[in-house]
Formats: C-alpha cells, sequence, structure tokens
C-alpha cells in the first residue's frame, strides 16, 4: 500500500526562498537609511550584492537541479513546485535590481561632497584622458586574453563571477564576437591622480578600448557581462574511495564548483536583443534569468576605499572607531583556567574581545598539568592564534585533536590549508562524518591535579574566528562544570569512532536529541499554559525554516504561550495569524554588527530553561548536521544572557516587526524613547571599562547617544537621539578599592 504525502496547514508559513529575499532587502534599506554614514551605505550595497551572489549560487542552483528531476517536489511552507519558486524569485528579484541601483547612485553622488568620485570616463578631462590610455597601453593591454568566437574558436569557459567584456562586431556580410576576460591580476579599480579620491573601474577601461584589441572589426555593441554558476555541491552526494584521501577528494570538489551550470547572467547597462539572444542560447539560460545592471557588477572594492580616506573623512563618513572591550568579569592579571574553575564565563562578542578565551587556550598549551586539548573547527580566520596555541600544546606533548570540518562552504581550501599544518605540527586531525557537517563550536580541556581528571569546556554560537568576532554578535561560554565537562569528553570519544547516536545527560546534540530536545521544552510550556499558567518562549537564531518546528510552535502559540521570536534572516513562519500564530511575534534585527548567537529560552524566573547553540531551527541543522546546544546552569550567566534578548526585544530603531501580511514594517516608537540594542552593547562595554562615551547628556533614568547623519538635501547635520536604559552599577567595594590601588599606580 502506497504511503500518502502528509499535507501541511500553509496558512501561517511562507517560502523560504522569498523570506530570504526579503532578508537581503533589509540589507538595502540600511544602505538607504540616512542615519547610517555614508561609506557604511555603501558597504551595505555591497554586501546586498554579495549576499544575492551566493543565494543564485546555493539556493537558486539548488532549485534548478530539483526541476530538473521527475516528480514534482512541493515545498511544504508554501506549496509550490521548485519550478514554481525559480519564477516567483526572478519575479522579485528584477525590482531589487533597480532599487539597488538608484540606492548606490544616490551615494555616488553624495560622495562628491566629501571628495569621492567614481568616475566615468565619458567625463573625463584631457588630461585624465591621456592617463587612462597610457595606462591601458602600458599595463592592462600586455596581458589580455581576447578570444574571437568562431568555429575555430569555441565560446569559452567563463568562470564564476568573473568579468568579461563581450563584443559584438560586424564582419563583412555576418556577425562575430568577441571575448576580453578581466584578468585578476590587474586592480578592481584604477585611482586618478591628484588630491581627491577619483577612480575609474577596471572592466569600464577595457570596455572603452576593446576597439583597440579588436581593431579589424566594426563593433556593433559591446557591455559586461558575469556568469553566477551553480555552486551547490554537496561533497556527501559524491562517491570516492574508502581509501581516498579526504583532502585530495575535497580539492576535486572545489575545481568542479568553477565549472557547474549557469544559474544567472548579470549585463552592465542595457545591450543590443541579438548580443541578449546570443548569450543566453550558449549559457543556455533564459531571459528571466538575465538582470540589467547599472551599478558595478562587482563591488569588492569598497571594501578597500577607506585606504584612500583622509583621517577626517574617514570620520565624517564611517561608524566611529570601536574595538572590543575586556569584559568586565574577567581579570585581566588573573589566569584564565584559574578564573574558569572558579566561576562560569560568558563572552559576547563583538562588544567584548575574544582575548579571554585565545589566553585560555595559550595558558592549557603551557600548563603543565594539561594532558588534552579538543576542539571542533569550521572556520578560521587567514592569520589565527588559536591555532598557534594548538600548535604549541602539540609541541608541548599535549595531546591535541582537532575535527576539522573540511566542507564549510567557500572556506574549504582555508580549511585545508590549516588541517594540513595542523597535522604536519603533531596534532591528530579528524574530518568528521559522510553526510553530516560538524558545525558545533565546542572545545573541551582536560587536565590532571593530584591524580583527578577535570574540564574546562568551552561552547560558542560562531566560529572561533579572531576577525569575525570583530563584526559578529556571538556568544562564547566557558564553564568548569563536571556534568557538561562529562558530555563534552563523551561527545568528543563518540566523534572519533563515528557515533551519532551518543547519548548526553546535559548538551542537546544533533542529529540525534536536539530536535527532540527542543520540542519536549515547548511541550512543557503548552503544559503549563494548558494548566493555567504562563507559558513563555523567546528564541534568537539566524533562520527559523524546520517545518515540524513552525507546527509545535503553532501549537504552543494555540494553547496561550507567549513567544517572542528574535530571527535576523530567513522566518518560514508568519506571526499574527488567527488560531495559528496569533500569540508569536518576530522581529528582525539588522546594524553595524551581523546578528549572529543562537540563543532558546524556555519559560521565566528562575526555573527557566536556557540553551545556547551553533544550531539554527532549520531542518539541515537539526538533521543533517551535528550541532549542540549547551544549558545554562549558572543564574548570574542566564541574566546576563537574558538581557541580551530584553535589550534587542526593547530595539525601536533597528528592529522590524513580521507582519501577517509577510512584509516588515519598522517598530513604532510609542512612547518617544529609542533604542538601538547594539549601540546600547557598545556603551554597556565602554562603561563597564570606564572609558570615554560619547553622551550629550547624563540623566537618572537614561543615557542620550548622538549620532550623526548626513542631510540628503543639504549640508546641514542631523541627529538622532537613542535613549537607552540607564544601567545600574555593579562594582562592590573590593572592586571600587582595587580600582583605587590601580589609579594610585598609574600615578
Amino acid at each position: 500500500m502506497a504511503k500518502t504525502k502528509k499535507k501541511y496547514d500553509i496558512s501561517y508559513t511562507q517560502n523560504r526562498e522569498l523570506s530570504w529575499l526579503k532578508f537581503n532587502q533589509r540589507v538595502l534599506e540600511e544602505a538607504c537609511d540616512p542615519t547610517v554614514p555614508l561609506y557604511e551605505r555603501l558597504k551595505f550595497v555591497s554586501i546586498f550584492e554579495s549576499n544575492l551572489d551566493e543565494f543564485f549560487m546555493i539556493r537558486v542552483g539548488s532549485l534548478l537541479d530539483l526541476s530538473l528531476l521527475k516528480g514534482s517536489r512541493i515545498d511544504k511552507k508554501s506549496g509550490m513546485t521548485p519550478t514554481e519558486q525559480l519564477k516567483k524569485i526572478f519575479k522579485e528579484v528584477a525590482p531589487l535590481y533597480k532599487q539597488r541601483d538608484k540606492i548606490f547612485n544616490e551615494i555616488k553622488e553624495q560622495l562628491h561632497e566629501h571628495d569621492i568620485y567614481h568616475m566615468s570616463i565619458k567625463d573625463l578631462d584631457g588630461k585624465d584622458r591621456k592617463f587612462i590610455e597610457q595606462y591601458f597601453k602600458n599595463y592592462i593591454f600586455p596581458v589580455l586574453s581576447p578570444q574571437i568566437v568562431d568555429t575555430l574558436h569555441p565560446f569559452p569557459h567563463l568562470p564564476n563571477k568573473s568579468l568579461n567584456i563581450i563584443v559584438m562586431m560586424a564582419n563583412e556580410d555576418k556577425t562575430t564576437y568577441g571575448m576580453i576576460p578581466v584578468p585578476q591580476s590587474l586592480p578592481s579599480v584604477l585611482y586618478l591622480p591628484g588630491n581627491t579620491v577619483r577612480y575609474v573601474m577596471m572592466e569600464k577601461i577595457i570596455l572603452e578600448f576593446a576597439h583597440i584589441v579588436f581593431d579589424m572589426f566594426e563593433i556593433v555593441d559591446k557591455t559586461i557581462i558575469a556568469v553566477t554558476r551553480n555552486a551547490d555541491i554537496s561533497p556527501e552526494d559524491e562517491v570516492f574511495a574508502d581509501d581516498d584521501d579526504y583532502r585530495h577528494h575535497m580539492k576535486k570538489i572545489l575545481k568542479k564548483r568553477k565549472r557547474l551550470a549557469p544559474v544567472r547572467l548579470e549585463v552592465q547597462n542595457d545591450a543590443d536583443p541579438l548580443l541578449l539572444d546570443y548569450l543566453c542560447e550558449r549559457l543556455n539560460i533564459k531571459k528571466e534569468q538575465v538582470f540589467k545592471s547599472k551599478a558595478p557588477l562587482c563591488m569588492s572594492y569598497v571594501f578597500s576605499l577607506h585606504e584612500r580616506f583622509s583621517m577626517e573623512t574617514t570620520r565624517e563618513i564611517s561608524y566611529p572607531a570601536f574595538e572590543p572591550q575586556q569584559p568586565a568579569a574577567v581579570n585581566k592579571r588573573e589566569s584564565m583556567i584559574s578564573q574558569v574553575q572558579k566561576k562560569d564565563v560568558v563572552l559576547h562578542y563583538p562588544y567584548e574581545t575574544m582575548e579571554p578565551f585565545l589566553r585560555l587556550i595559550k595558558e592549557a598549551a603551557q600548563d603543565e598539568n594539561v594532558i588534552s586539548i579538543k576542539i571542533t573547527i569550521y572556520r578560521l580566520a587567514n592569520n589565527s592564534k588559536l591555532v598557534e596555541s594548538l600548535i604549541e600544546a602539540a609541541e608541548n606533548n599535549k595531546d591535541v585533536t582537532v575535527l576539522m570540518e573540511l566542507r564549510a562552504r567557500f572556506d574549504e581550501q582555508n580549511n585545508i590549508d590549516w588541517a594540513e599544518r595542523l597535522e604536519d605540527a603533531g596534532c591528530t586531525v579528524i574530518y568528521g562524518f559522510e553526510g553530516f557537517k560538524v558545525h558545533s563550536k565546542i572545545c573541551l580541556i582536560t587536565h590532571l591535579v593530584n591524580n583527578k581528571i577535570q574540564y574546562i569546556t568551552q561552547i560558542g554560537t560562531g566560529n572561533y574566528n579572531e576577525k569575525s568576532s570583530k563584526m559578529y554578535t556571538d556568544l562564547s561560554f566557558m564553564t568548569a562544570s563536571e556534568a557538561i565537562g562529562n558530555d563534552a569528553a563523551n561527545f568528543f570519544k563518540n566523534m572519533a569512532i563515528s557515533n551519532l547516536d551518543g547519548q548526553y545527560a546535559h548538551l542537546l546534540v544533533a542529529p540525534n536529541s536536539l530536535k527532540p530536545g527542543l520540542m519536549n521544552l515547548i511541550d512543557e510550556e503548552i503544559m503549563k499554559a494548558q494548566s493555567g499558567y504562563n507559558g513563555r518562549i523567546v528564541m534568537k537564531m539566524n533562520s527559523l525554516t524546520d517545518r515540524e518546528m513552525i507546527t509545535k510552535l503553532s501549537e504552543a502559540s494555540c494553547a496561550g504561550v507567549k513567544i517572542n521570536l528574535i530571527i535576523r534572516g530567513i522566518c518560514c513562519l508568519v506571526p499574527g495569524i488567527k488560531d495559528r500564530t496569533e500569540n508569536i511575534t518576530v522581529v528582525s534585527i539588522l546594524g553595524r554588527f551581523l546578528e549572529h548567537s543562537r540563543i532558546y529560552c524556555f519559560g521565566e524566573g528562575p526555573g527557566m530553561h536556557m540553551y545556547i547553540s551553533s544550531a539554527d531551527i532549520m531542518t539541515r541543522n537539526m538533521e543533517k548536521r551535528v550541532e549542540i546546544a549547551c544549558p545554562i546552569l549558572d543564574s548570574q550567566v542566564k541574566q546576563q544572557i537574558y538581557h541580551i534578548l530584553d535589550i534587542q526585544l526593547q530595539d525601536n530603531v533597528k528592529a522590524r516587526l513580521l507582519c501577517d501580511n509577510k512584509q516588515y514594517e519598522k517598530r513604532k516608537n510609542l512612547n518617544n524613547q529609542k533604542i538601538d540594542s547594539q549601540s546600547y552593547f557598545m556603551e554597556e562595554a565602554l562603561k563597564e571599562n570606564k572609558k570615554p562615551v560619547n553622551l550629550e547628556k547624563e540623566q537618572n533614568e537614561i543615557i542620550v547617544v548622538e549620532a550623526q547623519a548626513s542631510s540628503v538635501q543639504d549640508e546641514t547635520k542631523s541627529t538622532t537621539k537613542y535613549v537607552i536604559p540607564r544601567l545600574k552599577p555593579k562594582r562592590t567595594k573590593k572592586s571600587r578599592l582595587l580600582l583605587a590601588v590601580n589609579a594610585s599606580k598609574k600615578k
């Protein structure tokens, strides 16, 4: 008897891909927010573009593959087939390009007020034009590799997102096409001589002088193009022999990625319809997959522009400098091992520095009582202090085990390189499981004191990446809890023997116990509500897509459980739907830093169950990855983390509410007090360290923080005031005494 497919209620859910496009639209909204400094707005345009690139490479690529399979695979949240989703995506993306182009042009014009000019070649005077011509002849022309496309010269392979000049030419009675790849060896932009920052895009220069390259033909039309290719390779689906070296296998996968099928064609400005038809035929894509852009097709150059700015210009158009602060709960002069043994410590990136954790590993590498360090690694910085300490530990004859995930998308080569270096230093490197990415962030330090094993466990919501710890909001939790340490030791033992079904007393570990564990915690809140008590759930994550978890949250809402969700990106649940999700609110926060921490809270007061995790509530995280959710047992740490959620739920500056019509709206400011949660946490970190703070005035109840914003209409400055609940001092008598002693020492 054939199985009948389960039908899902889609009255309170929405499509994952369309929800993601709304997220990227919110990124674009940051680019047109006049309270955001001008250069930062330009960065948001660049981020929007790179986000969209990855979306087409991964999500659109995956849907195109699914659309070719026999049988219809229906989306559980929208009821659409892959083909229907693609049509909707292409329709929704086209207006975003127009919006992006408009915003980019506005920012470009406003930058003129700061002597920053994105130049068009047609606007150059004779002297600058001559400089460009000489540069082309001396430095560009010699490294070009042009090609005619005809019977003897087949249409070339266009690498993913590479820039190319395509030229349509008249050759006697027929049309001929030519291609000029933009060499990667050339800089993205060419700066013009002078005291101001003036630059021309490199591809524009090559486009301008294409007639010199193809001087034997009459050019009919020419344009700049970029092809986006499907990059959704799942290495676990690739067949490879058991005795193959896994690193070698991953290297082959990366080469294959560069040659996958096109999913999008981007064209700079308008192009002859005949030329577009030719490209669509050669690339085997449809017209709806072609997108016209007035802005540059690659905007990675934006992040290096600041190198040309004066200090004054940088201050005027960039965010004020902020360095992650030393946590108030950590003593710089005391051993980190000693401090964590006394009490649990949580770090809040990027407001607090990663340095205490790095110091913990450094100490462990040198401590004669430490016998082993075990860690899972997903992404690392190019220059990693963490790896240096792990290598030092191995050189000091400690057992260092690194579970390195080689399939961290777009970081594969970096991880391969680090794995080889760690192995060379004597570390044991293992690579996880076939079919399951290891995405958990856990580190276990084992030391032997008086013949007794003791543990220090660190569990984080984000990567062990020193660079991203200054840009992403994450939590890093360190504890000497014997219970959690025992679970962590059990976890690493199971990873070493490929056991995904391990049992843990406290940790929730995917793919075995994380999803059932969270569902059980939701059920507990449902039972409370049904018994007449207050049911309460607060969750913070990047994405919510898992259909079963969405259904369970709807069940909780119907039972009367009050649910607040803080979701930066994709949210397939639609809140506020009567008899489905009317007790659920969803807020998204986009700002200077990327919201990245995952926090799951069930209940209220002393009985609250709180977990921090590396996992979003997505089916891939719950069922196809090794993830960890760690309980927070210490009441003080629990209060510290809930404080973060509480402030974010009050945010009415950067927060946007998801409405029942699937659109996001800025939260209304009902009491005329603006609360920007990220600004709050920066001020909080500075205040804890007694650093100078940019305060306009200080009252008993509030702190008012000034933010300067350039006016679009004129050169006047408008002031936005963020009203933030005043922090109560936490200084004890002992801490005040220490401050006085330290101050006298400085004198």
